[in-house]
């Protein structure tokens, strides 16, 4: 297993996430103290998640996946410049300024994870899950990660290298999962639908042809800050 960080950590422009209630509950009560200070709108901050939980979402980087699936030379650029090669697409900003894509193959497969905080490529994969900012999930990714991967119910081959990312303010990574099989037909709008967030984070795989969900690779979110 592979730890990279090769990046100091930056603690400017991202949050410190720890416990999930305790930190919920100090996000609620300064929202609260800033609105009736009169400093904030709380319909423009509604706004703002709206537009990354279902606007923006995961959606972004499945098209960047799809047409790495689909166009060998967008598959190269993003390999050696993901930050130009997104922008290309149309998504850039905050949170996603600069960009690593990593490419699973039957040999490797690559996990990401925030160790210290919860950095994220917002413009491209949306608002983190709440177990990726969760304490177990940032450390057991590190020390334990086939056994992270085996919570999720993705069991790989013994055989198969488990290379673990950490991303910084600095530098984010997403990560580009093998293309299914039986998808030789399809194009981009319909592969990008196979693209799932846990995919891209490497929690999970992409969907199955027909399939609508990913069955039993996600078990539900409530339970894995625990899990973990």
């Amino acid at each position: 297993m592979t730890h990279d960080h090769d990046h100091p950590h930056t603690h400017d422009d991202h949050h410190h996430d720890n416990e999930l209630d305790p930190f919920a509950a100090r996000v609620r009560a300064l929202e609260t103290i800033l609105t009736e200070k009169g400093l904030i709108d709380p319909a423009a901050v509604d706004v703002i998640v709206e537009t990354y939980e279902h606007k923006i979402g995961p959606r972004n980087g499945a098209r960047v996946v799809a047409k790495a699936w689909a166009d060998p030379d967008f598959s190269d650029w993003l390999a050696r410049d993901a930050t130009a090669a997104i922008a290309s697409l149309g998504y850039t900003g905050r949170q996603g300024e600069h960009m690593q894509a990593v490419f699973n193959s039957e040999a490797t497969h690559n996990l990401v994870v925030c160790t210290l905080c919860s950095c994220y490529p917002w413009t491209v994969l949306g608002v983190p899950p709440v177990w990726y900012k969760a304490p177990p999930y940032r450390s057991q990714a590190v020390i334990n990660p086939r056994g992270v991967l085996a919570e999720f119910g993705l069991k790989l081959p013994e055989t198969t290298r488990i290379r673990v990312w950490d991303s910084t303010a600095e530098l984010r990574y997403m990560v580009v999962p093998m293309r299914p099989a039986e998808t030789g037909d399809l194009g981009e709008e319909e592969l990008a639908k196979l693209v799932t967030r846990d995919s891209m984070i490497g929690t999970g795989l992409p969907l199955r042809p027909g399939s609508l969900s990913p069955s039993a690779l996600w078990p539900p979110q409530a339970d894995l800050g625990a899990g973990i």
